[in-house]
């Protein structure tokens, strides 16, 4: 089978993986219990094995050759053989085909088929049903922009988000080359995101109880790799990743990338072998101490990486540089305590997090912690280390209670809107170490919290059982989709607060893509496995003038320092001879005491701290009225020669937010956010009242 002309020689056992180098390749492969790693090549096609090469040499426990005389875009795959303890977790079978772990481009997708997860007595070659490595060099992507920390990002999934763009090439609909499509560009510069952050692009396999339900894995969050996108979403590869980054930097506009560092998709105990689990099951993967056979469930996805060992450190490294030269900008990180995780439990000085934080490269990229996982001790919010920052559930919980109408619910909401000190102050992080949101990929989005009190995922085939139960969530007296004009137009209402709510919070505002127009996931609240109309964005019904107040309000967020600033107001003057940074208010402008938060429906927010370039005494008024009443505010009195300006009124009322009877009173619609400022003359108080959106 092995071609004559191929000639092996002992190699180098770094790089980990297949490297080109003159005159052929150098492959290198990290097991610890295998007693014999092979290199397979195949023809153009990736169906015909066309040689077997030993990687003859080893240092430690990595096995490695040079062969001279395969080049660029060769196909191939490798066998590894040793033990076949499956009590002990050694699965090693020659006659599997594995993909190489440090892969940077596959010939096609993952497909599950039972034949992958049979026992070494009953298997048979699966190199039908496995895609072929294709043989690459790495691609270097340079950038001008430097290092930033996201000022409003924007989070998608490129398939959902570009599938059904009427403006965007046919094409390229669905793919990574979409996101630089002009209609793209626009929308973004619209709403104002300065970041995008791109749900999983490694290659993935769907979770095997999908196939006879007849659905997919639309997300992503199942890999099998984590170098090589997959071939769906990037059908040009790292050049096509590396060009839409280049035009998306070009618009100022920064890419962060979710990866998934916790488990792969190979699953439980049962489930196929891909990859690492034929590679070296036991080292790669976390078992029981007490049954080295079973397989550790951090994750709720069958098994979980056992990230403080230096092979797994190592190629979790391999695999972020990797994508940081493509050209992105940081990380959001899939169950990050996973990266944690000892053998004593989650620690926040556990290898993978100190590799990360001490990396030149990496450490000066952003980095974002989704703060949980399921398994013991898994909730670990406010426990990752700077430069960390962390996906912040109790924003979401405690905005969506004031918002719902939850007694008691005003202290928190002002918490979170103040950037969560009580979360990140005591290991002396800023209030952009919390990134905020109201609603994510996982969950309802802004739309269906106000459309159904609970879930309805008869779709996913698991009657109603999975995803959460926990929604916080209300429909407005109907469940589901309505023609009511007053219950779509008290939905509409409640939409626009919850959006004024995050993007005038202190911290790092995140919005889900189609959150700003309206989309509906028909009451599914755990929909990866609906690659279809329930998650791709419908463009064509997108609500305009939902798009204009998102944009409107991340104009506000650049325009005026106070609602990004990156301290924690404290109610005390900044300096000598100021007033406090921040007053809360009661309705009738007197500042509210601890006895008045329990029943407080409106508050008032008086941010003292400078708003404007050269002009730093004009405050910012913030009103959130959550009554079902239209009702007056009033506001401290104007300085001589100064006047309050309404920059914001989220209501869609004609007479929203009118002047009252005095200047120092503002009528709030019921359900609504209002924003004034305080101007140096009448004048300009004219020049900033909002267009009407």
């Amino acid at each position: 089978m092995t071609d004559t002309k191929l000639r092996t020689s002992a190699g180098t056992p770094k790089p980990l993986g297949v490297t080109l180098m003159p005159g052929g390749i150098n492959v290198a492969v990290a097991s610890r219990h295998a007693t014999r790693i092979v290199l397979c090549l195949f023809d153009a096609s990736g169906q015909i094995e066309t040689a077997q090469l030993d990687l003859t040499a080893r240092s430690g426990d990595v096995h490695h050759a040079f062969i001279a005389g395969v080049g660029e875009g060769a196909r191939y795959g490798l066998r590894a053989d040793g033990p076949w303890q499956p009590e002990a977790g050694h699965r090693f079978d020659p006659a599997r085909l594995l993909v190489d772990p440090y892969a940077l481009e596959l010939d096609r997708p993952f497909t599950y088929h039972p034949d992958l997860a049979l026992p070494r007595t009953t298997a048979h070659d699966t190199a039908a049903l496995v895609p072929k490595a294709i043989v690459r060099s790495q691609i270097a992507s340079a950038t001008d922009l430097p290092p930033a920390r996201p000022g409003f990002i924007y989070e998608l999934h490129v398939k959902a988000f570009t599938k059904l763009h009427p403006a965007v090439p046919e094409h390229q609909r669905g793919t990574v080359a979409a996101l630089a499509a002009p209609a793209i560009l626009e929308h973004l510069k619209r709403i104002g995101a300065d970041t995008i952050e791109l749900m999983p692009l490694a290659a993935w396999i769907d979770e095997r109880h999908l196939g006879p339900l007849g659905l997919s894995n639309a997300w992503g969050y199942n890999p099998v790799t984590f170098l090589a996108p997959d071939p769906r979403l990037a059908p040009g590869g790292m050049r096509e990743i590396a060009d839409t980054i280049r035009t998306l930097h070009a618009a100022n506009i920064r890419v962060l990338l979710d990866v998934v560092l916790n488990h792969t998709g190979e699953g439980d105990d049962a489930g196929p072998s891909l990859s690492l689990r034929g590679l070296d099951s036991a080292t790669y993967y976390r078992h029981a101490t007490d049954d080295p056979g079973r397989m550790i469930n951090d994750t709720g996805c069958g098994n979980t990486l056992a990230l403080d060992r230096a092979p797994v450190v190592q190629l979790a490294m391999d695999a972020l540089r990797h994508w940081a030269r493509l050209g992105f900008d940081g990380f959001r990180f899939d169950l990050a305590p996973i990266m944690g995780r000892t053998a004593a439990g989650f620690l926040p000085e556990a290898p993978l997090l100190t590799a990360l934080r001490q990396d030149p490269e990496l450490s000066a990229l952003t980095l974002i912690a989704e703060p949980w996982d399921v398994g013991p001790g898994g909730y670990q919010l406010g426990q990752f280390p700077s430069p960390f920052a962390e996906w912040n559930d109790r924003y979401r919980d405690d905005v969506r209670r004031f918002w719902r109408g939850d007694a008691g619910a005003a202290s928190a909401f002002a918490t979170r809107l103040t950037g969560s000190s009580d979360v990140f102050a005591d290991s002396h992080r800023p209030p952009s170490s919390s990134i905020n949101f109201i609603a994510a990929h996982d969950g309802f989005p802004l739309a269906d919290l106000t459309a159904y009190a609970g879930k309805h995922n008869q779709a996913n085939g698991e009657s109603n059982r999975d995803g959460t139960s926990e929604n916080l969530s209300w429909n407005c007296s109907v469940e589901g989709p309505t023609s009511d004009p007053a219950i779509r137009a008290d939905r509409a209402r409640d939409i626009r607060a919850m959006l004024a709510t995050l993007l005038l919070s202190r911290g790092t505002p995140m919005l889900t893509a189609g959150d700003e127009f309206g989309r509906t996931q028909g009451g599914n609240n755990n929909a990866y496995a609906q690659d279809n109309a329930i998650t791709w964005l419908d463009w064509v019904y997108a609500d305009d003038a939902l798009i204009a107040l998102a944009g409107r309000l991340s104009w506000l967020r650049k325009r005026y320092p106070a609602f990004g600033s990156d301290r924690y107001l404290t109610g005390r003057p900044c300096s000598e001879g100021q007033p406090p940074d921040a007053l809360w208010l009661r309705r009738d402008g007197v500042p509210l005491a601890d006895a008045d938060w329990g029943g407080a429906d409106v508050l008032g927010l008086l941010l003292q701290e400078p708003v404007l370039a050269g002009e730093p005494d004009e405050p910012i008024c913030l009103w959130f009225n959550r009554t079902y009443t239209a009702l007056d505010v009033t506001l401290s009195p104007a300085r001589p020669g100064s006047a309050w300006a309404i920059v914001l009124a989220t209501t869609q009322t004609p007479d929203a937010a009118l002047r009252a009877s005095r200047p120092d009173v503002v009528r709030l619609s019921a359900r609504s956010v209002v924003v004034c400022v305080l101007t140096r003359s009448a004048a300009s108080a004219t020049k900033l009242q909002p267009d009407p959106i």
